[in-house]
């Protein structure tokens, strides 16, 4: 499974911070599914924050969030509760839904080649469909301009 714009996303399911979820949970309602490399980090806490302050304007635009990561449900359910995140995060450590969509790639870590989530954020539309993609995502201003998109949508 690769997901392309245009093109209608398969269903899946993952575990998340608030138990299992599935793409057609949200059959009606567009969702921002973001993917991020690591709880707990200065970018990625960054980005988590931005997406929680924005919430309500999300939902106000008939939007959910959802974040991903591969790390576990023990450390996205501490790094929720420390931001009060008000979103749910899946954790995917055998990197399915990172594969499905795309997102790991080979990083350069203190001279290092690892591989590692690119940070990438996705817009579903309410009957499922990919409407946009953001790969190699700079957090500064990034929740902002997806919630343009999903105003646009």
């Amino acid at each position: 499974m690769s997901v392309k714009p245009g093109v209608k996303v398969a269903d899946f399911t993952a575990q998340s911070t608030g138990g299992p979820v599935r793409l057609s949970d949200f059959k009606g309602r567009k969702l921002v599914i973001y993917f991020y490399p690591k709880d707990n980090t200065p970018g990625c806490t960054s980005e988590a924050g931005d997406f929680r302050d924005l919430k309500a304007a999300f939902d106000e635009a008939g939007a959910s969030i959802l974040g991903v990561s591969r790390d576990s449900l023990r450390s996205h359910e501490g790094f929720r509760s420390k931001l009060a995140l008000n979103f749910e995060l899946i954790s995917d450590p055998d990197e399915t839904l990172c594969e499905a969509f795309g997102v790991m790639k080979l990083k350069n870590m203190y001279g290092k080649q690892v591989r590692g989530i690119e940070r990438s954020t996705f817009l579903i539309d309410a009957s499922g469909k990919l409407v946009r993609e953001w790969r190699g995502v700079k957090v500064a201003q990034h929740a902002t301009d997806v919630l343009d998109a999903v105003r646009a949508a």
